[in-house]
């Protein structure tokens, strides 16, 4: 079995600056069916500014329905048009995707496309395409676990920079000095200030840097003085659709409905311009792609009772579908970019009626504006949430006086307990509907430990199904339609590498003492509503099934340090912060 590795870089080598071209070799002891897919990058015509090129694209796996081929310039060439396939270009990175006369792409079958553009300075040839997210022109025949030079042996890890399965295995996780500075300042903060957690872009100012904060690049420079000689991984959450939040006012944003164009021009064609960069390629980028969107649009959406006039209009417009796509094909262009699409949490989307139609909503926004289901890398659960990881004083199958769980008003007929359970069976759904089944899941244990003095130690009585699951359930909120600054929640899991099947990693990506909301209404330039569930006074809506929001106080605006809500998620944690 041959385990050469041969890239295209070293064709290119010997060919490119002579011909123009980079030729699709095969190492010579391996078949073409070890090499998942081949390029041939041949530029046919070139002058002082511009070129022609010609690629073909040879599938070796299994037939495809639609393809993308990815490339990185090293230089500045700018495609300028092409025939034969719809090109973008963001940066650095360029997708080439199927015309729909030309979408089937059977098995050893091969697809030519074309293009047109502009360079000044050296035209080099790319030195790395990839098919749907593979890697082309490199030997994938397999691994032999007793051989100490495979990359997939445990002894052996992986060269730095390399795609990974798992990006948190094996990797340290950026610390973010900001908010360790503010946790740090707190008391008893300490002893979490090193805790990783998600670097939030829920503006285009963000970017750069707003009100005095780090930008995108100061974080990235900051995550490779970080890294040194180790493998790190930096988590940034993609929060900016236009209309953005339709249910929620309090993450309500900058962006109008119908603002597309500047959604892709100004905020997400920037960010994938930044993580393409070469100088970022050693980190493994993971990106958290706009939290509560997708959800929205089967949740609260006509004729539901929890309906509301904005998410039908985002469910009109198409535009959360669109933008959703949009980023998933510009981010996942660079090879270290690993996107984990927000998946809502159990006592959101565990439904029967909510569960399948999300995971199909999912899908169909993998699909949208050029993305295809190889630009996700996995889902995230319970992102900035409070949902308990593991229930472990009852199950969904527990019966108390003939009647099951499920009939519990807590539980309420949702087919799941906990968060984990939830991503569990999402993954499986995900994978039955056409999503590699290697893509892995992330739960958001920032929020959800639920310790201190009211954890309960045990199984509820059994004097009634209610009593039963009320008693033992760790989860203390009124309703799990609950979100916003929530009284008893405690710190939970610490960010942790491959916790449990089909579990990438637990993380902190909401930042624990970051706001969800205003507790009453602030005038901000951020974009941001007051919502009423943030408001300990409410007595709710059906969102919430009409319970008290049980939010804390004096809160400030979302994203904004919460010194109180820290506090409370320090005393509550579990395990207990020591």
């Amino acid at each position: 079995m041959s385990r050469t590795r041969t890239a295209l870089l070293a064709a290119m080598a010997l060919v490119a600056g002579a011909t123009g071209s980079a030729i699709a070799a095969v190492p010579g002891d391996a078949g073409a069916a070890a090499v998942p897919c081949t390029v041939d990058y041949t530029v046919q015509n070139q002058w002082d500014t511009g070129f022609t090129a010609s690629v073909t694209v040879t599938n070796h796996g299994a037939a495809k329905s639609s393809w993308a081929v990815n490339w990185t310039y090293s230089g500045n060439q700018r495609v300028t048009s092409g025939w034969n396939a719809r090109i973008t270009q963001s940066g650095a990175s360029v997708t080439a995707a199927n015309e729909s006369y030309n979408a089937t792409l059977a098995s050893g079958g091969s697809a030519t496309f074309g293009f047109q553009g502009s360079y000044t300075g050296s035209n080099a040839v790319p030195s790395t395409f990839t098919l749907d997210g593979v890697t082309c022109n490199v030997d994938d025949g397999g691994t032999d676990p007793t051989d100490p030079t495979d990359p997939t042996d445990p002894e052996d890890p992986p060269t730095q920079g390399d795609r990974v399965d798992n990006p948190y295995d094996g990797a340290k996780v950026y610390v973010n000095p900001e908010w360790s500075a503010n946790a740090a300042a707190e008391p008893g903060g300490d002893a979490i200030a090193d805790e990783p957690t998600g670097v939030w872009l829920d503006r285009i100012a963000a970017i750069d840097g707003a009100n005095g904060k780090m930008g995108l690049r100061e974080h990235l420079d900051e995550a490779l003085r970080q890294q040194g000689s180790d493998e790190l991984v930096f988590q940034v959450v993609i929060y900016n659709l236009p209309g953005r939040d339709c249910a929620a006012l309090a993450s309500n944003g900058e962006l109008g409905p119908t603002e597309i164009d500047r959604y892709k021009t100004e905020y997400i064609d920037p960010i994938a311009e930044i993580l393409s960069d070469p100088k970022y390629a050693s980190l493994r980028i993971v990106t958290t792609v706009e939290i509560d969107s997708l959800p929205n649009l089967v949740t609260n959406v006509s004729p539901r009772a929890t309906a509301t006039e904005n998410c039908d209009t985002m469910k009109a417009n198409g535009n959360y579908i669109k933008g959703v796509g949009y980023a998933l094909n510009k981010l996942g262009d660079a090879p270290n970019v690993y996107n984990y699409v927000d998946a809502g949490h159990h006592g959101w989307l565990g439904w029967d009626d909510n569960f399948g139609p999300s995971a199909e909503l999912f899908k169909q926004a993998a699909t949208a504006e050029g993305a295809t289901v190889a630009d996700v890398h996995g889902f995230i659960a319970n992102t900035a949430n409070y949902s308990a990881l593991k229930e472990d004083n009852f199950s969904i199958g527990d019966s108390v006086g003939g009647k099951s769980v499920r009939e519990s008003k807590w539980v309420s007929w949702n087919r799941y307990v906990d968060e984990l359970s939830y991503a569990q069976a999402l993954r499986q759904e995900l994978v039955s509907l056409g999503f590699d089944s290697n893509i892995g899941m992330l739960i958001d244990t920032s929020r959800n430990g639920w310790g201190g003095a009211n954890r309960p130690t045990g199984p509820g009585a059994t004097t009634d199904v209610d009593t039963y699951v009320d008693g033992g359930r760790y989860d203390r909120r009124y309703n799990t339609g609950n979100w916003c600054n929530q009284a008893g929640a405690g710190l939970g899991e610490r960010p942790q590498a491959s916790p449990a099947a089909g579990i990438d990693a637990y993380v902190w990506m909401k930042p624990p003492g970051e706001s969800d909301g205003a507790s009453e209404e602030i005038d901000n330039d951020e974009g941001k509503g007051f919502d009423r569930m943030c408001d300990p006074t409410y007595e709710g809506n059906p969102r919430n099934d009409n319970n008290m929001s049980g939010a804390l106080p004096d809160a400030p605006v979302s994203g904004h340090w919460f010194s109180a809500q820290f506090q409370e998620l320090l005393k509550n944690a579990y395990p207990p912060v020591s």
